[in-house]
């Protein structure tokens, strides 16, 4: 119990002295976290869209693959990644794996089912609602899968914030493509892991607090917004 408590007390310390390697990794962290998600909106998004409002043969299977690809086990994804981008791989002559570049394109695979799915959910209700009003305009599908998103916009901020927190919680993919390089490509999630199998518990609890504290705020933030929605 003693040791636990001055692992306690060490981790405290470090947060509030604002250690540099504790901010060094936060920082790694949220760049590459923010920069997948950001890239599994860009790309999600549209697609969302389309698939609400596009009808077309086989769409349902479609949507079914969607939903199924939620449940991607991280591993298998840095796995799939780490293949293409080793050196006897197709992508290995870009030089990526084991880079920042490569984690953020593990996060970006992992939150991009994320993105098509909940914005497809989120769009087909104001399709429902306004897509006989813009057909009636005159508007192409382009267009009005413009409008309808533009209309949910409260709404995708949500879907914003549940991506970065797929993103920012994972460990097992960004752990294979990654490799926990000290100073390049260390995380919260996997310095975590490394410290605690170390017995440095005091960083892995400074790492584990802030972890806590960043999801807790994504989390907040997004039920914030949906109850704001439901007002509206």
């Amino acid at each position: 119990m003693e040791d636990l408590s001055r692992a306690f007390s060490l981790a405290a310390r470090l947060i509030v002295n604002g250690d540099a390697e504790l901010i060094g990794i936060v920082g790694l962290s949220l760049r590459v976290s923010g920069a997948a998600t950001l890239i599994a909106f860009a790309l999600g998004a549209p697609l969302g869209a389309a698939l609400a409002v596009w009808r077309f043969p086989g769409r349902h299977a479609v949507v079914v693959a969607v939903h199924a690809l939620l449940g991607l086990p991280p591993v298998v994804v840095g796995l799939l990644l780490y293949v293409a981008l080793s050196r006897s791989g197709p992508l290995g002559a870009m030089g990526l794996l084991f880079t920042p570049a490569a984690m953020t394109t593990a996060q970006a695979v992992l939150a991009l089912p994320i993105v098509v799915a909940l914005t497809h959910r989120t769009v087909e209700g104001y399709w429902r609602d306004y897509g006989a009003a813009l057909l009636v305009d005159g508007a192409s599908l382009a267009r009005a899968c413009l409008e309808l998103l533009s209309m949910a916009r409260g709404a995708l901020v949500t879907v914003l914030l549940a991506a970065f927190g797929r993103c920012v919680a994972e460990v097992g993919a960004i752990l294979v493509v990654g490799g926990n390089i000290r100073g390049f490509t260390r995380t919260m999630t996997t310095a975590i892991a490394l410290e605690t199998s170390k017995g440095d518990l005091a960083l892995a609890l400074a790492l584990g607090l802030t972890l806590i504290t960043i999801s807790a705020a994504v989390s907040a933030a997004a039920f914030g917004l949906q109850r704001a929605a439901e007002g509206r």
